[in-house]
Protein backbone atom coordinates (compact mmCIF):
# COMPACT_ATOMS: atom_id res chain seq x y z
CA UNK A 1 0.00 0.00 0.00
CA UNK A 2 2.93 2.15 0.01
CA UNK A 3 3.20 5.18 -2.71
CA UNK A 4 1.02 3.89 -5.22
CA UNK A 5 0.83 7.16 -6.71
CA UNK A 6 4.44 8.36 -7.69
CA UNK A 7 8.21 7.37 -6.87
CA UNK A 8 8.66 10.00 -4.26
CA UNK A 9 5.53 9.67 -3.02
CA UNK A 10 6.80 7.65 0.15
CA UNK A 11 10.24 6.28 0.10
CA UNK A 12 10.64 5.91 3.99
CA UNK A 13 11.98 2.51 4.20
CA UNK A 14 14.44 2.51 1.35
CA UNK A 15 11.03 2.27 -0.68
CA UNK A 16 12.23 2.33 -4.41
CA UNK A 17 8.81 1.23 -6.14
CA UNK A 18 6.24 4.06 -6.05
CA UNK A 19 4.03 4.72 -8.62
CA UNK A 20 3.23 0.92 -8.50
CA UNK A 21 -0.83 1.11 -9.47
CA UNK A 22 -0.32 3.59 -12.63
CA UNK A 23 -0.12 0.74 -14.88
CA UNK A 24 -3.13 -0.59 -13.67
CA UNK A 25 -5.27 2.39 -13.48
CA UNK A 26 -7.75 2.81 -16.31
CA UNK A 27 -11.16 4.90 -16.74
CA UNK A 28 -12.86 1.96 -14.84
CA UNK A 29 -10.53 1.95 -12.02
CA UNK A 30 -11.61 5.99 -12.56
CA UNK A 31 -14.83 4.95 -12.38
CA UNK A 32 -15.07 3.23 -9.00
CA UNK A 33 -12.88 6.02 -7.74
CA UNK A 34 -14.98 8.59 -8.13
CA UNK A 35 -17.98 6.26 -7.31
CA UNK A 36 -16.66 5.98 -4.24
CA UNK A 37 -16.40 9.48 -3.59
CA UNK A 38 -19.53 11.12 -5.44
CA UNK A 39 -21.11 11.12 -2.01
CA UNK A 40 -20.35 13.37 0.72
CA UNK A 41 -17.44 12.50 3.44
CA UNK A 42 -15.08 12.82 5.90
CA UNK A 43 -11.50 12.06 5.91
CA UNK A 44 -9.31 10.57 8.67
CA UNK A 45 -5.85 11.09 8.10
CA UNK A 46 -2.27 10.09 8.91
CA UNK A 47 0.42 12.61 9.08
CA UNK A 48 2.25 11.36 6.29
CA UNK A 49 -0.98 11.00 3.85
CA UNK A 50 -2.31 14.53 5.19
CA UNK A 51 1.16 15.98 3.95
CA UNK A 52 0.92 14.58 0.39
CA UNK A 53 -2.96 15.77 0.04
CA UNK A 54 -2.47 18.74 1.71
CA UNK A 55 0.55 19.75 -1.20
CA UNK A 56 -1.37 18.75 -4.05
CA UNK A 57 -5.23 19.24 -3.40
CA UNK A 58 -5.93 22.43 -2.60
CA UNK A 59 -4.13 23.42 -6.02
CA UNK A 60 -6.50 21.30 -8.31
CA UNK A 61 -9.96 22.75 -6.42
CA UNK A 62 -11.66 21.21 -9.98
CA UNK A 63 -10.82 17.98 -9.78
CA UNK A 64 -10.87 17.38 -5.49
CA UNK A 65 -13.91 19.41 -5.13
CA UNK A 66 -15.20 16.90 -2.15
CA UNK A 67 -11.48 16.44 -1.55
CA UNK A 68 -11.16 19.68 -0.39
CA UNK A 69 -15.03 20.35 1.12
CA UNK A 70 -14.53 16.93 3.32
CA UNK A 71 -13.54 17.48 7.08
CA UNK A 72 -9.88 16.31 6.96
CA UNK A 73 -9.19 14.44 10.70
CA UNK A 74 -6.11 14.18 11.02
CA UNK A 75 -3.85 11.88 13.48
CA UNK A 76 -0.44 13.50 14.32
CA UNK A 77 2.16 13.33 17.40
CA UNK A 78 4.45 15.98 15.69
CA UNK A 79 2.33 18.44 13.57
CA UNK A 80 1.01 21.42 15.92
CA UNK A 81 -1.24 23.22 13.09
CA UNK A 82 -2.98 22.39 9.99
CA UNK A 83 -3.18 24.96 6.91
CA UNK A 84 -5.74 22.59 5.16
CA UNK A 85 -8.93 24.40 5.37
CA UNK A 86 -11.45 21.90 6.99
CA UNK A 87 -8.99 19.87 9.00
CA UNK A 88 -9.11 19.21 12.98
CA UNK A 89 -6.14 17.72 14.32
CA UNK A 90 -6.39 14.71 16.54
CA UNK A 91 -3.58 14.31 19.27
CA UNK A 92 -2.89 12.56 22.82
CA UNK A 93 -5.58 9.79 23.24
CA UNK A 94 -6.19 9.47 19.36
CA UNK A 95 -7.84 6.15 19.85
CA UNK A 96 -10.60 7.83 22.08
CA UNK A 97 -11.14 10.92 19.54
CA UNK A 98 -11.50 8.64 16.70
CA UNK A 99 -14.21 6.78 18.39
CA UNK A 100 -15.46 10.11 19.04
CA UNK A 101 -15.58 11.39 15.48
CA UNK A 102 -17.02 8.07 14.66
CA UNK A 103 -20.11 8.03 16.94
CA UNK A 104 -21.17 11.82 16.16
CA UNK A 105 -23.37 12.38 13.27
CA UNK A 106 -21.93 13.74 9.68
CA UNK A 107 -20.97 12.02 6.86
CA UNK A 108 -19.43 8.50 6.31
CA UNK A 109 -15.90 8.71 7.54
CA UNK A 110 -13.27 7.54 4.85
CA UNK A 111 -9.38 6.82 5.16
CA UNK A 112 -6.67 7.02 2.63
CA UNK A 113 -3.88 5.83 2.44
CA UNK A 114 -2.60 6.45 5.71
CA UNK A 115 -0.58 3.16 6.60
CA UNK A 116 0.50 3.67 10.30
CA UNK A 117 -3.43 4.89 11.37
CA UNK A 118 -4.77 1.85 9.52
CA UNK A 119 -2.68 -0.38 11.81
CA UNK A 120 -4.06 1.44 14.77
CA UNK A 121 -7.43 1.39 13.69
CA UNK A 122 -7.02 -2.60 12.90
CA UNK A 123 -5.53 -3.34 16.29
CA UNK A 124 -8.44 -1.02 18.13
CA UNK A 125 -11.52 -2.81 16.07
CA UNK A 126 -12.29 0.81 14.28
CA UNK A 127 -12.62 -0.33 10.63
CA UNK A 128 -16.62 -0.68 9.56
CA UNK A 129 -15.62 -1.85 6.25
CA UNK A 130 -13.23 -2.05 3.56
CA UNK A 131 -13.00 -0.94 -0.17
CA UNK A 132 -10.00 -3.06 -0.78
CA UNK A 133 -8.28 -2.38 -4.88
CA UNK A 134 -5.77 -5.39 -4.96
CA UNK A 135 -3.23 -4.98 -7.85
CA UNK A 136 -1.89 -7.84 -10.19
CA UNK A 137 1.75 -7.43 -8.83
CA UNK A 138 3.98 -8.50 -5.62
CA UNK A 139 6.62 -5.63 -4.44
CA UNK A 140 8.20 -7.82 -1.84
CA UNK A 141 9.02 -4.83 0.42
CA UNK A 142 7.27 -2.04 1.33
CA UNK A 143 3.92 -1.08 3.98
CA UNK A 144 1.58 -3.40 4.82
CA UNK A 145 -2.07 -3.21 5.25
CA UNK A 146 -2.42 -6.04 7.62
CA UNK A 147 0.58 -5.95 9.53
CA UNK A 148 1.19 -7.09 12.85
CA UNK A 149 -0.75 -5.85 15.57
CA UNK A 150 -4.39 -6.51 13.44
CA UNK A 151 -7.06 -8.23 15.38
CA UNK A 152 -8.74 -10.88 14.28
CA UNK A 153 -11.70 -9.80 12.64
CA UNK A 154 -14.60 -11.26 10.01
CA UNK A 155 -15.79 -9.37 7.23
CA UNK A 156 -19.03 -10.20 4.49
CA UNK A 157 -18.21 -9.48 0.73
CA UNK A 158 -20.70 -6.79 -0.01
CA UNK A 159 -19.24 -6.33 -3.68
CA UNK A 160 -16.59 -7.56 -6.22
CA UNK A 161 -15.45 -7.12 -9.51
CA UNK A 162 -12.46 -7.26 -11.98
CA UNK A 163 -11.44 -4.18 -13.73
CA UNK A 164 -10.27 -4.74 -17.32
CA UNK A 165 -6.50 -4.29 -16.16
CA UNK A 166 -6.62 -7.00 -13.71
CA UNK A 167 -7.50 -5.43 -10.30
CA UNK A 168 -10.06 -6.95 -8.23
CA UNK A 169 -12.28 -4.19 -6.26
CA UNK A 170 -13.56 -5.66 -3.32
CA UNK A 171 -15.95 -3.82 -0.77
CA UNK A 172 -16.36 -5.83 2.75
CA UNK A 173 -17.81 -5.15 6.11
CA UNK A 174 -17.20 -6.15 9.55
CA UNK A 175 -19.32 -9.34 10.09
CA UNK A 176 -18.51 -10.17 13.71
CA UNK A 177 -15.64 -12.37 15.09
CA UNK A 178 -13.91 -15.19 13.28
CA UNK A 179 -15.65 -18.25 13.14
CA UNK A 180 -13.42 -21.60 13.41
CA UNK A 181 -14.15 -25.10 12.69
CA UNK A 182 -12.60 -28.26 11.01
CA UNK A 183 -13.29 -30.49 8.26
Amino acid sequence: MQAPGGPTEDTSGGFKDGGWTVPYFDDYLGEVMAGQMSHPFDLLLGRKTYEIFAAYWPHHEAEGREINAATKFVASRTLQSLDWANSRLLQGDVVGEIRTVKQQSGPELQVHGSGNLVQTLLKHDLVDAFWLKIFPITLGSGKRLFADGTIPAAFRVTESRVSPRGVVIVNCERAGEVETGSF
